[in-house]
């Protein structure tokens, strides 16, 4: 009616375009579409087309009906981030994340998330890959009945794991292999940071400074490699890796049922294969700088590297006591015996054994001392 009075002064040039538009509230090239459309279909052709036509971009009731089953089914108590992620992934659906978490809100299936608290500024990423390593330990029920300890080891940068997997009990063991994972497929790095872990530092007061001069094996092996370590005295000082922790717990549970997995061995094989590079698809950032603070390793071999150092003394009979075992130094053309020289007993990560004299290699061992036969050196 407003617009049939306007209308018709304009019609009888009592109103401008301009002032006719004024009157209805919009702008002057609204009020010609709206004569253009009057003068077509009369007041019929005024109304909201929006309200009585189905948008073509509206999905087929047969796909909302897939999701809501798929759902259900198979990924009840899922949270919608992980949920889209593993649709999108498996399913190939074309659907946006705000859309599915709609459609699953509507249907009932998930909950609508509280608001979130006040904002609080977060430490600044580190600008380039290599420059800072993280790397934690969780103990947490993976599988039904077991407790296991995933370990992670992360860059700072860009939140990209390196190296992912379960063992029965987090230790000097597990950060070898972990760090060693890194240098071997990226090379080495500038800083290492961690909890005050009794493998990862001495704290002679419970809650207080770390030892930075008396150094664990693990701290030992960095200080061989040059790698600066870093102590966080807080959890919120590890808030980053603590989060991405609660995602895996949130996640990896659910993967691992899924798939039927029961054992440590299939599990990592998962991690490895599956979870971790989807993972990073999906939660890498972009560093803050293009490059890379990574280094190519050209030393030695890690694995007498990345390992536990014994100090020892060569006794009369020329063999070396280490830990209830008499290993036997074999006879060589450098020396005739070795009694009372200084060696170094290296157990590595496999539990196999070696006796270095200086940089030289004497022997080595299984894990119960029994001698293992030379290693031989590549053909040039």
């Amino acid at each position: 009616m407003r617009f049939e009075e306007a209308y018709g002064d304009w019609q009888a040039k009592r109103l401008s375009q301009e002032e006719a538009a004024r009157l209805l509230g919009v702008h002057e090239r609204t009020f010609r579409r709206y004569i253009d459309r009057y003068e077509e279909n009369g007041l019929e052709g005024l109304a909201d087309k929006r309200l009585t036509q189905v948008s073509h971009r509206r999905a087929p009731v047969d796909e909302l009906t897939r999701l809501t089953d798929l759902y259900r089914s198979r990924h009840q108590g899922w949270n919608v981030k992980h949920f889209y992620g593993w649709y999108r992934r498996d399913e190939k659906a074309p659907r946006s994340y705000s859309w599915v978490k709609s459609r699953l809100q509507e249907a009932g299936l998930v909950k609508k998330a509280k608001g979130r608290g006040a904002h609080r500024k977060r430490r600044e990423r580190s600008p380039l890959p290599g420059l800072m390593i993280h790397q934690d330990g969780s103990t947490h029920e993976w599988v039904p009945g077991q407790k296991w300890d995933l370990i992670v080891t992360m860059d700072d940068a860009t939140n990209e794991h390196y190296s992912m997997f379960f063992c029965s009990e987090e230790g000097t063991w597990s950060s070898f292999v972990g760090v060693r994972e890194v240098i071997e497929s990226r090379g080495l790095f500038s800083t290492f940071y961690s909890d005050r872990g009794s493998h990862y530092w001495h704290t002679p007061e419970a809650g207080g400074k770390v030892d930075r001069k008396n150094l664990t094996q693990f701290g030992e092996a960095m200080k061989r490699l040059g790698i600066t370590m870093i102590a966080a005295y807080s959890p919120e000082a590890r808030g980053r890796s603590e989060r991405m922790f609660s995602t895996h717990q949130e996640r990896l549970p659910k993967e691992l049922a899924l798939a039927g997995i029961t054992d440590m061995e299939a599990a990592n094989r998962y991690l490895r294969e599956v979870y971790r590079p989807a993972f990073n698809a999906e939660f890498l950032q972009p560093a803050m700088e293009e490059g890379s603070a990574f280094v190519g390793w050209i030393g030695g071999p890690l694995e007498d590297i990345l390992c536990e150092r014994f100090e020892r003394t060569v006794g009369n009979d020329n063999c070396v006591c280490f830990e209830n075992m008499k290993l036997q130094i074999p006879a060589d053309r450098h020396l005739c015996h070795y009694v009372k020289a200084k060696v170094s007993v290296v157990r590595h990560t496999d539990g196999t054994l070696a006796i270095l004299h200086g940089p030289r290699r004497l022997a080595d061992y299984d894990a119960t001392g029994k001698p293992l036969a030379p290693k031989l050196k590549a053909a040039a």
